[in-house]
């Protein structure tokens, strides 16, 4: 688990649950995407909420979700 720490003490990160970030100070999670199925069961990953483009179609839900964490760290985590 990457966390983006900024000069004001802000930290970021992709929600995982490596570390209780409550033991850091005040925590406030908000959605990245949507990982869904279409009519034909193949799967997207859609980065609306932060920007993002929508990801696929991915065979299986895992690959959707590993394509979804790739995204969110390199383009919505890193500077």
């Amino acid at each position: 688990m990457q966390l983006l720490i900024s000069p004001d003490g802000t930290v970021r990160c992709v929600y995982a649950e490596t570390l209780d970030l409550t033991q850091i100070g005040h925590v406030s999670i908000a959605r990245g995407s949507h990982v869904e199925p279409d009519q034909d069961g193949r799967w997207f990953a859609d980065l609306f909420p932060v920007g993002g483009p929508r990801l696929g179609p991915f065979a299986t839900r895992s690959d959707a979700l590993k394509a979804e964490a790739q995204w969110l760290h390199m383009y919505w985590l890193l500077p």
